[in-house]
């Protein structure tokens, strides 16, 4: 053996391959010797085989995934039924309340040769005025005076009759009390909100006369208001401002009377002189039922809608 086989041996030089041949390069992954290696037809060693990507399929989506369109609908839907309960229980809640059903007390006997008067005189509760929907708890029930809207259309309110089924509230139609208006009222639960009561009321309000002070026709702004109103004692009643007339059938005569005695008398805001002094000091309303009350302004000298 030459020097330069020795010299290859020690130091691990591979010796030339013989044509046609494949060298085999020293592993490197750490397998044994003998393992094959495997080469492209060039005779380059191929990269090691690559592990195969495993692909999964995702995970099951959730029932809210699933259903998300379903359940946005939902909550839509409940959120404007939640807002429509709402608007519905705001609009039915009523705007007014009664600390007290009035009672009249007890009228003495009229002295010899006096003519007992109509109705009782009602405590006074105020005459201010008041925004469109402000709440008012009023004292005593039907109140004949009071705390009161002052708007066009909303108080003093269009005389005519109103149905079982319309909306009337007091703050609308004390304003017509204040202008010297007569109202009439009847219960929900009284012959008057039947088919054959409206038709009554109808004729009633038809025929009825001009007013006793200003001679103003029942199809004028301070002609009559003939409304339901269920918080009183009894299943009629005819107001004044400051006078209040019970009644358990609707007696024609007697409202009328009530009208004619004390209608345009008694309110703060006259649109024509009394042709005589007002009755007795029984028949005005007595104090103030409403200490923080103010009194409204002057009387206009037409009567309209929007006056004050």
């Amino acid at each position: 053996m030459s020097k330069e086989s020795r010299r290859r041996q020690r130091t691990g030089a591979q010796t030339t391959p013989t044509p046609g041949t494949t060298s085999r390069p020293p592993s490197t992954s750490g397998s044994s010797p003998s393992s094959p290696v495997s080469t492209s037809p060039t005779g380059t060693v191929r990269s090691g085989r690559r592990d195969r990507s495993r692909t999964y399929a995702g995970a099951k989506p959730s029932f809210i995934q699933r259903n998300r369109n379903l359940l946005v609908g939902i909550a839509v839907i409940a959120i404007v039924g939640l807002a429509g309960i709402g608007m519905f229980a705001a609009a039915s809640q009523p705007v007014y309340a009664c600390s007290t059903i009035w009672q009249p007390d007890a009228t003495p006997t009229p002295a010899e040769g006096a003519s007992p008067q109509p109705g009782y005189a009602q405590p006074d509760m105020g005459q201010t005025h008041i925004a469109n929907g402000t709440t008012v708890t009023y004292t005593y029930c039907p109140p004949a005076s009071g705390r009161h809207y002052n708007s066009t259309g909303t108080g003093p309110i269009a005389p005519r009759l109103y149905g079982p089924e319309d909306r009337v509230n007091p703050q609308g139609w004390i304003h017509n009390l204040e202008h010297g208006g007569l109202v009439v009222l009847y219960r929900g639960d009284s012959e008057g909100a039947t088919e054959a009561g409206q038709a009554q009321l109808r004729a009633f309000f038809d025929d009825y006369p001009p007013s006793p002070v200003c001679g103003f026709e029942a199809g004028s702004s301070v002609g009559p208001v003939f409304a339901r109103f269920d918080d009183m004692a009894t299943p009629y009643a005819a107001l004044v401002w400051g006078r209040v007339l019970p009644l358990e059938t609707l007696d024609e005569a007697a409202i009328k009377e009530f009208d004619a005695t004390f209608g345009e008398r008694t309110n703060p805001e006259q649109f024509c002189n009394p042709p005589s002094a007002s009755p007795d000091a029984s028949a005005a309303p007595s104090g103030s039922a409403d200490p923080g009350a103010s009194p409204s302004a002057a009387p206009s000298a037409e009567p309209s809608p929007s006056a004050s």
